[in-house]
């Protein structure tokens, strides 16, 4: 047990500034959400460097990390020391929401954490824990095979393609891919064996790939408050990078899906959830149905498009936190949100491929209203972005050359494979 730093009074009524933990295009948007409400906003991380960049950014500061076995001990200690006690507490990513909320009876004695406990949370984090609640909610997932080690995974009747998933995000190569694609038996086992070497065969998920591209991706973003619903609205990710299996999403535009809401609805009041969340889902064009993929309790990458369309679920939040009555909002259609630097990369290939037409493409740029970096009032992180998207491609594919060898010593032993792509850090 960590000693809690004492307290001279109850925390307060009203937050004095805002933590977030970790995170990047997501977290920079919160940042500048928090920032426009003129509440004091500190960062702490051990990733990307991206949001540290905007002007919204009070302070900044490296910690060992969520998995570290100081990271309660350094968040009571920054509090103490630096006068924290009653700032609201923001996971901004995954391996960040597992700790909060994980951690949430310690740092609750200090912070306003912006999480359910994990006894609740974990039913739509860990995905197998979130098929199985989707499913006796009456809602449609994805067929999932039950492997958890290397002999089923071996002796498995598959349908491929398959897509292979951690359980949760995380720091781990496997983690940042968030998927990897196997379109027969020998690519299968290799990706599956190095999943399992990454973050343990219990840990891999093995899923049918539900056949479309971008046009078919979905979500559901909203502001919950202790279990009920504040503020929501949908969305579809109509570009993402890669075009057909993507990690990140590169435009995204409001529309009005109102079975997404009532799916949403069901799975979250489930958990009685509180905070920030994201539902993604993949229409399957063979029956039509909405089928949930994934639930993302933090910040996600096209945040700003919420503030965009007139609903600022991050405003949303710190009046709510602030005892403030919120009025209700409706997101403008016709609104859109772009990762320039990857959507001239998406919209290439869907162009050349004949998917797109250039007509449609530059006719899109009309509707955005937010873009993933760049910010009239806030213009750093648009100029960052630019080196740092660069470093991370020049590093993903040198560990694309090193997999690729890896797999070749495999193939010479009588298994093929695909390699996998590291390092993603948005969708």
């Amino acid at each position: 047990m960590h000693p809690q730093p004492q307290m001279d009074d109850r925390l307060p009524s009203r937050p004095a500034g805002v933590v977030i933990l970790g995170g990047a295009h997501g977290t920079l948007a919160l940042a500048r959400s928090f920032g426009a409400q003129k509440a004091p906003v500190w960062l702490v991380s051990n990733d990307t460097p991206l949001p540290s960049f905007s002007r919204y950014a009070q302070r900044t500061m490296t910690w060992p990390g969520p998995d570290g076995s100081g990271a309660i001990a350094f968040l009571l200690d920054l509090a103490r020391v630096h006068g924290l006690g009653g700032f609201l507490l923001i996971a901004g990513g995954d391996p960040e929401v597992r700790f909060v909320s994980q951690s949430i009876d310690q740092l609750s004695a200090v912070f306003d954490v912006v999480l359910p406990p994990w006894e609740q949370l974990k039913w739509v984090c860990e995905k197998p824990l979130l098929y199985r609640r989707a499913g006796e909610l009456g809602l449609a997932v994805p067929l999932t095979y039950g492997i958890t080690s290397l002999e089923q995974a071996e002796a498995a009747e598959l349908r491929f393609p398959v897509i292979l998933k951690p359980n949760m995000g995380g720091r781990s190569r496997f983690a940042r891919a968030k998927a990897v694609l196997a379109n027969d038996q020998p690519s299968f086992l290799t990706g599956y064996t190095w999943a399992a070497e990454e973050i343990g065969s219990e840990n891999v998920v093995v899923q049918e790939m539900i056949p479309g591209g971008g046009e078919g991706q979905f979500s559901y973003a909203a502001l919950w408050n202790e279990g009920a619903p504040v503020a929501e609205f949908t969305a579809r990710r109509a570009r993402q990078y890669p075009v057909d299996f993507g990690y990140t999403s590169t435009f995204v535009e409001v529309v009005d899906e109102p079975r997404l809401i009532d799916a949403a609805r069901r799975l979250l009041g489930s958990i009685a959830h509180h905070g920030l969340v994201e539902v993604e889902f993949k229409r399957d064009a063979r029956d039509g149905s909405m089928k949930v993929l994934d639930v993302n309790p933090r910040p996600w990458t096209w945040f700003g498009l919420g503030a965009a369309a007139g609903v600022d679920l991050g405003a949303m939040l710190w009046a709510i936190r602030s005892g403030e009555t919120i009025k209700a909002a409706t997101a403008r259609p016709n609104t859109s949100w772009m990762y320039l630097v990857r959507d001239i990369v998406a919209a290439g290939r869907l162009i050349s491929s004949g998917r797109l037409a250039k007509g449609a493409y530059f006719g899109s740029f009309a509707e955005v209203r937010a873009w993933a970096t760049f910010q009239a009032n806030d213009p750093m992180p648009g100029l960052v972005d630019v080196p740092l998207t660069a470093w991370r491609v020049l590093t993903r594919r040198i560990f694309s050359a090193i997999l690729t060898g890896k797999c070749l010593g495999r193939r010479r032993d009588g298994v093929s494979s695909t390699a996998a792509e590291p390092d993603r850090r948005d969708r």
